[in-house]
């Protein structure tokens, strides 16, 4: 198919209503997901939900080799698949939903910076825990990854992904970091969200944007996923707006709603993903 067809395919798929069994993939969040990917489909929840878009979560040992850029989640609607939060919000705002409508063009460049902010600092963090801390390696990372694939296959893909995962921390000069590090990383990262929230109820006020959507993924699965120690979801405890904030979110997006449907079922009890 051309690239003209392409584009005109793709704007017919957007001119389409969204339909009643959009669905969600992500691995399997009980014994299989780990942190930075829970963080992300989370992420792309709340931002449904915020839009009032209905998903359905489907849970698949593959996902991560089902999704078009390798990485989830991903979402399958009509005859589309997009996958990632950046994506996701471009393809909806395409059929006519935004949150970030309302902002003029200085809150948006702001709320890109922020979003940037989480990107490089939250998520690396989280990918640095998972395959660069070797006790965490051992004890959670390498036992979930591998866990729907018999030996030697669980950790041939295991290795092969710490592989991955470690050529990217050298390339962006985290792979010399110490755990230490990058917890202080961590720390200035949510100290800089917490002095942009303030008191509001969100980022930019009295309504969620994407930014609202990232950072309460991010947020909410390091403060409801047991780790080795508690030091990651500590540097969130330490500012309360931040985990009122997620608190918020979780009461008006999650509580109350088809909880098949959202894999923060599983944490609203503060039942750990990872144990």
């Amino acid at each position: 198919m051309s690239l003209v067809a392409e584009a005109f395919v793709t704007q017919l798929a957007a001119a389409e209503p969204w339909p009643e069994n959009a669905a969600l993939y992500q691995q399997l969040k009980e014994e299989q997901i780990l942190l930075s990917d829970n963080a992300s489909s989370l992420a792309v929840q709340a931002f449904l939900q915020m839009c009032n878009l209905p998903v359905r979560v489907i849970c698949r040992a593959n996902a991560e080799y089902m999704s078009p850029s390798g990485k989830v989640p991903f979402i399958h609607v009509g005859n589309q698949v997009v996958s990632e939060l950046g994506p996701i919000v471009q393809f909806v705002k395409a059929k006519g939903h935004s949150l970030s409508d309302g902002l003029d063009e200085v809150q948006k460049a702001e709320m890109k910076a922020y979003m940037e902010l989480v990107n490089n600092m939250l998520l690396t963090a989280e990918l640095y825990l998972q395959w660069c801390d070797d006790v965490t390696v051992e004890e959670i990372t390498h036992p979930r990854y591998g866990s729907p694939y018999p030996w030697p296959l669980n950790r041939i893909l295991s290795y092969q992904k710490q592989w991955e995962v470690r050529r990217k921390m050298k390339a962006i000069g985290w792979a010399g970091k110490t755990l230490e590090q990058v917890l202080e990383d961590v720390d200035q990262c949510c100290h800089a969200l917490s002095q942009r929230l303030g008191t509001q109820p969100y980022f930019f006020n009295k309504h969620p944007t994407e930014l609202d959507a990232l950072v309460f993924g991010h947020l909410f699965t390091i403060l409801t996923t047991q780790l080795i120690t508690d030091e990651l979801s500590e540097k969130v405890k330490n500012y309360s707006n931040l985990t009122a904030f997620c608190r918020r979110i979780e009461q008006q997006y999650f509580e109350g709603h088809d909880k098949d449907s959202s894999a923060i079922a599983a944490r609203s009890s503060k039942r750990p993903l990872l144990r």
